[in-house]
């Protein structure tokens, strides 16, 4: 039988805009590297702020 991973086992990364970290994802799996926020949240509110900045 196959081994459950351990959510502690998961590699994690450090959101760019909140600081807070996250852990993988399997529908993260193909675009991990280009991950750099950990919800859609933050994702929108970075795209906010780095448009204001634009301006």
């Amino acid at each position: 039988m196959a081994k459950m991973r351990q959510k502690q086992d998961l590699p994690e990364k450090t959101c760019v805009s909140c600081g807070r970290p996250f852990v993988w994802r399997k529908k993260w799996a193909r675009v991990w590297a280009q991950i750099q926020t950990c919800s859609d949240r933050c994702r929108d509110e970075r795209r906010r702020s780095s448009r204001a900045t634009a301006s």
